[in-house]
């Protein structure tokens, strides 16, 4: 059996932080600059720290202006010399706190140019739900079981408003309230409180701060009233960090969508990532995760920008195979992620068995998907991407049955990995989400499944993207996690490589081997040709692109992970590669 079809390549695109090589963005580029990477990469995919921000490493925007502590013009000018190609995110779903915007709504309250830039959590429910004792609406019950939720508890921070006010705003994803110690100047406002009395307060404060401790479970041995005023000026004092979404019926947010395009299009942007799109439109009465059609209608609205300024767009969105919305979002003419690939891969090297793998590349073939793939990434090995889903009383089966995800998972996190689940608006666990490892841990540590895996991944359809760590056949970071602390999972796979550690890696197999292997994917003119997949057996990979005279074979065995590569190159010299 073989599938065949015309795909054009567009290279090879590394992925890494600004900071994730050396210090900055320019230690990067030294090493892309090395004679071992030339013709390596078309394109660079750099994370979101490019910019300004303070959360979620990268992902809490303060605002698109360059982070001018890890990247310069310089550096711009030096990537776009090498022909490397830039890939940037847009966080549509939300802003920093710290963002101009916000910090404006904090300083005005309702007086505030940008009060309907973001979305206060009561205002939107206002009608649909019954207050609480701290002043919360909480919908309905038909509203709050539809509700799609990416942590446990509603989806709120309270921030603090110049009226003296707390007001609850729709925050999906990350939050951090930090308590900051007080000195007795603090307490000056807090007239009925003494010298002595104030240094007591203090004391009892800040040793709850360093103890971790609940602030509001203190009792000062005062008034009501004035343990109450404590209690407010403290929480006045915390620093508020948070992933506030915006509120896109606002043509505030869309004249913000306008110059942000542009602007990351003068930094030579050419393809632009949608994180978090799919949970920008919402409605009383819906998920608010992938509303339709509302979300279809601000994607064309966003494609209407990027069109203006050349730009391609590339939606991330993490669903169910069962759900198609991969196919829906590929059929409305946009690429789309390849998020099934990373966790097949492994299914197929640790069960020796081809199938669950071959059906997804006949599919992305077959459809003609334009995807980007990778093995590892700055988040975590998906894993609720494979999973089945019923729809409308019909079960659409997934890419893996339950039971072979659940040994994936348990395989990995068996290596070290950490797991990341999705709750219900009680806080309890609805779902496993990704697991967090370094891809090399994920496979035992093994080099030659890594190297196995790569070259699978570069023979798939679709563009190529490489996590720096990968290359380096980086192991899982127990450290990392330890010193972020809660909800520090994701920093065992971002371990910062040294420019030691880049000179010591260029010296082994494993990282000289990818690079081959790399190289040879990102300028063998076959891989803009036809794809061909033979299927003779569940336990070998067979896998032939040709353009013309150019072609590309890979034969592999998934008993002992040993692999051929036959191809020409541009004299029509034939090439025989094993490894």
């Amino acid at each position: 059996m073989s599938t065949k079809t015309a795909l054009k390549n567009n290279g090879v695109m590394f992925n890494a932080y600004p900071d994730s090589i050396g210090n900055k963005l320019s230690d990067t580029i030294k090493m892309l600059q090395r004679p071992e990477f030339k013709d390596a990469f078309s394109l660079f995919y750099i994370l979101p720290t490019f910019f300004n921000s303070d959360l979620d490493r990268g992902f809490s925007i303060i605002d698109y202006n360059i982070n001018k502590e890890l990247v310069s013009d310089a550096d711009l000018a030096a990537l776009e010399k090498l022909n490397i190609q830039l890939k940037f995110d847009i966080v549509l779903n939300h802003l920093s706190v710290a963002s101009p915007q916000f910090k404006d709504l904090l300083k005005n309250g309702k007086d505030s140019k940008y009060k309907d830039f973001f979305i206060n959590w009561n205002s939107f429910w206002e009608g649909h739900g019954t207050m609480n004792d701290d002043g919360i609406i909480i919908p309905k019950e038909e509203f709050l079981n539809k509700l799609f939720m990416r942590k446990s508890g509603l989806p709120i921070l309270k921030v603090p408003f110049p009226d003296g006010s707390k007001q609850p705003y729709w925050n999906t994803f990350y939050q951090k309230i930090i308590f900051n110690k007080l000195n007795t100047s603090d307490l000056a406002e807090i007239q009925e409180l003494d010298e002595t009395e104030k240094e007591v307060v203090v004391k009892k404060v800040n040793s709850a701060i360093e103890n971790n401790a609940p602030i509001n479970d203190l009792n000062f041995l005062k008034s009501e009233e004035t343990n109450q005023k404590i209690l407010n000026l403290v929480e006045r004092n915390c620093t508020y960090l948070g992933q506030m979404d915006v509120n896109a019926n606002s043509e505030l947010v869309w004249d913000f969508y306008e110059e942000t395009l542009a602007k990351v299009k003068s930094y030579g942007c050419e393809v632009l990532r949608l994180d978090a799109f799919a949970y920008l439109h919402k409605e009383v009465g819906q998920t608010n995760f992938f509303n339709v059609p509302g979300t279809w209608d601000y994607l064309s609205r966003i494609k209407g920008i990027a069109d203006k300024n050349d730009l391609k767009l590339l939606p991330e969105i993490h669903a169910e195979y069962g759900l198609f919305l991969h196919k829906e979002v590929a059929n409305h003419g946009y690429q789309i992620y390849d998020f099934f690939l990373p966790g097949l891969i492994i299914h197929t090297l640790e069960k020796g068995s081809n199938g669950a793998l071959i059906k997804w590349a006949n599919e992305i073939i077959e459809n003609g998907y334009r995807t980007v793939n990778m093995l590892g990434c700055h988040d975590g090995i998906p894993v609720l991407d494979l999973k089945g889903k019923e729809i409308n009383g019909i079960y659409n089966k997934g890419l893996l049955l339950d039971d072979e995800i659940e040994d994936l998972m348990n395989l990995i996190l068996d290596r070290g990995g950490r797991v990341k689940n999705l709750y219900d608006s009680e806080g309890n666990k609805i779902s496993y989400y990704q697991v967090n490892a370094t891809y090399f841990s994920a496979l035992g540590e093994s080099e030659e499944k890594l190297l196995l895996a790569r070259a699978i991944q570069l023979f798939m359809p679709g563009i190529p993207q490489i996590w720096y760590l990968d290359l380096f056949a980086g192991a899982n970071d127990y450290e990392a996690v330890e010193r972020a602390g809660e909800g520090g999972h994701k920093e065992i796979n971002r371990t910062t490589l040294t420019n030691k550690l880049i000179e010591d890696g260029l010296q082994k197999d494993i990282v000289l081997n990818q690079l081959k292997l790399i190289k040879l994917r990102n300028t063998s003119k076959a891989f803009s040709g036809e794809i061909e997949i033979e299927q003779s057996s569940s336990l070998d990979i067979n896998i032939k692109w040709r353009n013309k005279s150019h072609y590309a074979h890979l034969q592999a065995d998934l008993k002992t992970y040993k692999f051929v590569i036959s191809c020409n190159d541009e004299d029509d010299k034939e090439i025989r590669l094993s490894f």
